[in-house]
């Protein structure tokens, strides 16, 4: 009898946090490695939300919360859906759980069964896979390509439909490519999707305020997909939160009651300091953390002029979250400083052991051709860090 599960054995060890891990090591060696692998702000948690999470402290929030969440928070994460994305959902529709990574896996376990497809569309966020496939589903990655700007079109959407598509994931503004959906976009592929009504689709919304363009769109906005769309959401990236851990979902009332039941049974509710801390987030007015999309803005701007002077590196403008999603397919088959680089993930390894550049592979997002790169970093190690890259492939 083996000592570890089938299981856990062909589960992928996340490629974004065994690329950080990898940085740290040579960093204790006392390399100086510039990190843009972590899709992680750079900013600290606003003042404001820190207050309230000092406040709970001392008013003694240290007992267990309810499973969903406290209703105060709810309540704020129903106000929010309906102020910044026209959605109007109820408190039993709400799940408040421990990061949004909790709402999917939460999503997979009570909704797939053993051959459930789920359409990716290809780039994914890199956990979307073995999230459906350690839940019994099968995984049908869309390919998309940097001329359509990473985006899935309807004619690929209905070309990847079978009898046992029961599920599309995908995020908006994208992890990793940074894609944003317009409502035109959305509406083309709801289109198909009404097609099929036993087909439901989870829209990964944590980047909406990290966003350039012409602002944010939900899937769920449309009267024929409401019933359809598990809205995905959380205080992560907007609010600099990461570590504080909590997202949410809003989804058909069964749906919820079904993540609840899951999540009693897992770890219960989220952290009850974090909670309290998050009410003051999400009934703050959005503005309140413009500055740090202000900034993320004129890092993109710096990392897409710095790129187009690097041979090789093809990159579209990304709309949203704080990623350039480059194709860089151009070095594969090429020898660098005696290293071949046969693919995406040997070309990231050698950006970090030979310019101690952290990137992250695009094999992870169901991308070969591509690495990715955050900016969220300061303007001199994005500047330095090009600067070595370009050293290292000229």
């Amino acid at each position: 009898m083996q000592l570890l599960s089938e299981r856990i054995l062909n589960m992928a060890t996340s490629a974004t946090l065994a690329m950080a891990a990898k940085a740290r090591e040579l960093r204790g060696e006392g390399k100086d490695i510039i990190g843009l692998s972590l899709g992680e702000p750079d900013f600290n948690t606003p003042d404001f939300i820190k207050e309230a999470a000092i406040q709970a402290v001392n008013d003694n929030y240290n007992s267990y919360s309810p499973v969903d969440g406290y209703v105060e928070l709810k309540e704020a994460v129903v106000t929010k859906f309906k102020r910044d994305n026209n959605l109007t959902y109820t408190l039993p529709q709400i799940v408040v759980s421990t990061g949004a990574k909790q709402c999917l896996a939460n999503i997979a376990a009570v909704m797939l069964n053993d051959g459930d497809e789920v359409l990716l569309p290809c780039p994914y966020w890199v956990s979307y896979s073995d999230i459906v496939k350690l839940n019994g589903g099968v995984p049908v990655e869309v390919a998309t390509s940097i001329d359509t700007d990473f985006k899935m079109t309807p004619a690929q959407l209905e070309a990847a439909i079978t009898p046992k598509t029961k599920m599309m994931w995908f995020s908006s503004p994208c992890n990793p490519s940074g894609s944003v959906y317009s409502r035109e976009e959305l509406r083309a592929l709801a289109d198909v999707l009404v097609k099929y009504p036993n087909i439901y689709v989870v829209s990964d919304e944590i980047y909406e305020h990290i966003n350039y363009g012409s602002g944010h769109a939900s899937i769920a906005e449309f009267d024929d997909m409401y019933n359809n769309t598990i809205t995905v959401n959380g205080v992560s990236k907007a609010f600099a939160m990461t570590g504080w851990r909590i997202g949410f979902i809003g989804a058909p009332e069964k749906i919820a009651r079904a993540c609840n039941k899951m999540q009693g049974q897992i770890t219960s509710g989220a952290n009850c300091i974090a909670q309290r801390a998050v009410i003051t987030a999400l009934n703050a007015d959005p503005s309140a953390v413009k500055y740090m999309i202000d900034e993320f803005k004129v890092r993109r701007d710096l990392v897409l002029d710095l790129l187009s002077d690097v041979t090789g590196f093809n990159s579209n403008t990304p709309e949203g979250a704080f990623y350039v999603f480059p194709d860089v397919s151009y070095y594969f088959g090429k020898t660098l400083r005696g290293k071949t680089i046969n693919n995406a993930t040997d070309f990231s390894l050698y950006l970090l052991e030979e310019a101690l550049v952290a990137t992250v592979t695009g094999d992870a997002f169901g991308n070969p051709n591509c690495i990715r790169i955050s900016y969220a970093a300061s303007q001199d190690q994005i500047i330095e860090a090009i600067k070595r890259i370009k050293e290292v492939v000229s």
